[in-house]
């Protein structure tokens, strides 16, 4: 009896001693980021370093995030919203605040860039920043110059929002994000109304600019124009700064004659944040901060700038950012063009509805 005691009192003592290691492998994390926005080494280091099971999935505008969100069952630990649709999300409860205890990373982020991200989370208790940029042109040097000659305007909205320039760029294909909450600020801030414009008047005004070009658009989707135009399919577009750096690159890689350039247009742009938060109905939340910290590392975020083309609000890592993306104004904006700048709000629901409505009629074309 004394035996078989012992060998159970042993049993139990091993039992004790794996049980830390056996929780660790069982420890799981799901993300739900932007589509090409992560370097795959990162993944694979986070998992190597921590013993984290993750799971990773993409979406590619904030429309789909967050239809996901409002179910109140997202599935996802940590989720990565921009920063107007983040500030609509914390007013509807659908996040948990953050742990600054489990965050001492916390203490690398750009303090002029949180003060910034305050006016859509006060006191930065929902959110941390992962990368910011700017919507602006992307095209093909050759193709437009070859269609609108040597003074073609690449570094205005008329490029594209002037009827007699992109009926001009049809044949090679024109794309822009499919995304109201983007487009149309930049069609309102052309046409000199407010970006952020809680009159539905403002919107007919600017479903009538839309509709007038509509006929020349290809196509709205916010994230096949990336591989279009590194491959040649279209020759312009409105997107994101770092994924046309991306397309960029992607086509020097393929050493396929493609030229990708972008302009910060002189009339200024959208300023935007991707924000980490983490739903209310999260299974795993001291993993998900554990990711969150682990991004926070300067060397860790670094080459994910290097790898996405964006800036991050790591002011500890900037000088480790390679040199062509940290030095392009048209990725890092200038002081100057930091005042065209504008940052997007949420719409009260009449402007809401109202944009919801012309979007509707602009993707049809009627």
């Amino acid at each position: 009896m004394k035996k078989i005691q012992s060998l159970l009192t042993t049993a139990l003592c091993s039992a004790a001693i794996l049980s830390p290691a056996v929780q660790a492998k069982e420890q799981s994390l799901k993300v739900f980021n932007w589509f090409d926005y992560i370097t795959p080494q990162t993944l694979t280091n986070f998992k190597k370093d921590t013993q984290i099971k993750l799971t990773y999935d993409i979406y590619d505008s904030n429309e789909v995030l967050e239809a996901k969100l409002l179910t109140g069952h997202s599935g996802y630990d940590l989720v990565v919203p921009s920063n107007v649709f983040l500030a609509k999300q914390v007013e509807a409860g659908v996040f948990q605040k953050l742990d600054r205890s489990l965050l001492p990373n916390w203490q690398h982020l750009d303090p002029s860039l949180m003060k910034l991200i305050e006016a859509n989370d006060p006191g930065n208790q929902y959110a941390v920043p992962y990368m910011y940029g700017t919507v602006l042109l992307g095209f093909n040097p050759d193709k437009i110059k070859a269609a609108l000659g040597e003074n073609a305007p690449l570094n205005s909205w008329d490029l594209i929002f002037k009827e007699e320039n992109i009926s001009k760029l049809k044949a090679c294909g024109v794309a822009m994000l499919d995304s109201p909450s983007e487009i149309l600020p930049i069609a309102l801030h052309y046409l000199g109304l407010p970006p952020n414009s809680k009159d539905p008047a403002d919107y007919a005004k600017a479903e009538a600019l839309m509709l007038k070009i509509r006929p020349y658009v290809s196509y709205f989707h916010s994230s096949k124009y990336q591989a279009d135009i590194a491959n040649g399919d279209i020759c312009l577009a409105i997107g994101y700064s770092g994924s046309f750096s991306q397309a960029a690159n992607n086509a020097k890689q393929a050493n396929n004659g493609v030229v990708v350039d972008m302009r910060l247009p002189k009339e200024g742009a959208p300023i935007w944040f991707d924000m980490m938060a983490i739903p209310k109905d999260a299974k795993n939340i001291a993993e998900a901060h554990t990711f969150i910290n682990y991004l926070l590392q300067p060397q860790v975020i670094a080459p994910i700038s290097d790898f996405v083309g964006y800036p991050n609000p790591n002011k500890d890592a900037t000088e480790l950012v390679a040199p062509a993306i940290r030095n392009n104004p048209n990725l890092y904006p200038t002081a100057a063009a930091m005042q065209t700048l504008y940052t997007l709000e949420p719409l009260p629901h009449p402007a809401e509805r109202a944009r919801t409505r012309a979007w509707t009629k602009i993707k049809s074309g009627q």
